[in-house]
């Protein structure tokens, strides 16, 4: 019998290594110098990485249920490995369409595999504590930039940017190589040690499990569209609030830009301190509450956002939302589990990751088209107020199908 947490660690080692995406910004500028690129140019090799995770996650959901975590583990560090050492080849050429090809198609497949295979693993084996354990894989990958950021620097630095795809492919290949050849599933019907009897004597709950669906049958019911629609706009505000978080913040109070540099990188932080955190306290308080709580908070802030100079104020408010963007994140799996089951819940959250896919395009777009045409940011902060009013909305409607359920399961 395999440790959990090791398992768990596992998870954390595969989610270190995919989530260096985020650090892609270390790139921008030594790509455009070498090569003469533009912003936008070489930016989209970051948009479509994380349109072909969002893509990935969706279609290969199946591959993970069918094949066991270690096999679609492996199809990732295959896909993300030779995404980077291609990468490193394509500067190497100055090919920017091979640039697109190995790290944003194939690179973007790997961590969409990557990100859902280790996952849906920790739930069945943290019946317990199905928050916490998602919570630690998926703050692997919110915490991953800040590890990964010094280290391309130094390393582009020093040795130039193909190096650094080479050295990064091989390094993140044989981390995610060892990490998931310890991943496996729990045998069927298998518990922690002691948790039935904690259970039978009402000293422990029962893990939720409203019902036991596959991914085509989940698709059909309004719940998952519910879920869709809350991490949809969880997603899209948030990662919004991400692209433009420096500019907001010398808009708003009036930092100069090292400052705000400074200022994004530090609450940055927050972002890995979310997801474990809310993801741990959804275990107690209930996955309906806490995505309620998120929605609350955050009409609350992006109302007041845009007219708040006070500078403490902002920070705490900024630091607020970077935690529910990442608690969101960390929060959706365990809430699949209690919503559909985990018969094919990496599937499943492959459906659902496509609501991040679609965020990923929409926010900052429409953020920047709002800054282009009333040169603030202001009207896309109140635009995101309102989307959370509709985000809260669903949180409240999906205890309808909740109450329904419990009810069924009750009188069955």
């Amino acid at each position: 019998m395999k440790n959990r947490w090791l398992i768990a660690l596992s998870a954390v080692g595969i989610h270190i290594s995919i989530g260096s995406v985020y650090a892609w910004s270390n790139f921008t500028t030594p790509l455009k110098t070498m090569f003469g690129w533009n912003d936008q140019e070489v930016a989209w090799t970051f948009s479509i990485a994380i349109l072909f995770l969002g893509l990935a996650a969706a279609f290969l959901g199946h591959f993970v249920e069918k094949h066991g975590p270690k096999k679609a583990g492996l199809l990732a560090a295959v896909f993300f490995g030779v995404g980077l050492l291609g990468s490193g080849l394509a500067v190497q050429l100055e090919s920017r369409y091979l640039l697109y090809l190995f790290y944003g198609v194939l690179g973007g497949i790997g961590l969409g595999v990557g990100y859902i295979a280790p996952v849906s693993t920790l739930v069945k084996w943290f019946p317990d504590r199905r928050g916490l354990a998602t919570g630690l894989a998926i703050m692997g990958f919110g915490f991953s930039a800040a590890i990964a950021s010094p280290v391309m620097d130094y390393l582009i630095s020093n040795y130039g940017v193909a190096t650094t795809f080479y050295t990064l492919g091989t390094v993140y290949f044989v981390i995610m190589l060892l990490s998931s050849l310890y991943l496996e599933k729990p045998p069927e019907g298998w518990s922690p040690e002691g948790f039935k009897e904690k259970v039978a004597a009402g000293k422990a709950k029962a893990p939720l499990e409203l019902s036991q669906l596959t991914a085509n049958e989940a698709v059909k019911t309004r719940r998952f569209w519910y879920l869709w629609i809350m991490l949809f706009i969880n997603v899209t505000c948030g990662i919004a609030v991400l692209a433009v978080a420096k500019p907001l913040a010398q808009e708003a109070i009036g930092i100069s830009m090292a400052a705000a540099a400074a200022l994004v990188g530090a609450i940055g932080i927050f972002n890995g301190l979310g997801r474990i955190g809310w993801a741990s306290a959804s275990d107690y308080i209930g996955r309906p509450n806490t995505y309620t709580i998120f929605f609350v908070l955050q009409i609350f802030i992006f109302f007041l956002l845009p007219h708040t100079s006070v500078q403490w104020l902002f920070v705490l408010m900024l630091i607020i939302v970077y935690t529910c963007y990442g608690g969101g994140f960390a929060s959706i799996p365990a809430y699949i589990g209690d919503m559909f089951g985990t018969k094919q819940l990496g599937a499943i959250h492959g459906y659902i990751l496509t609501a991040w896919a679609a965020a990923g395009l929409a926010g900052p777009q429409f953020a920047a088209f709002i800054k282009d045409t009333t040169g603030s940011y202001a009207g896309s902060l109140t635009f995101f107020g309102a989307l959370f009013i509709v985000a809260l909305l669903a949180s409240l409607l999906i205890r309808i199908d909740i109450k329904q359920l419990k009810t069924k399961q009750e009188s069955a």
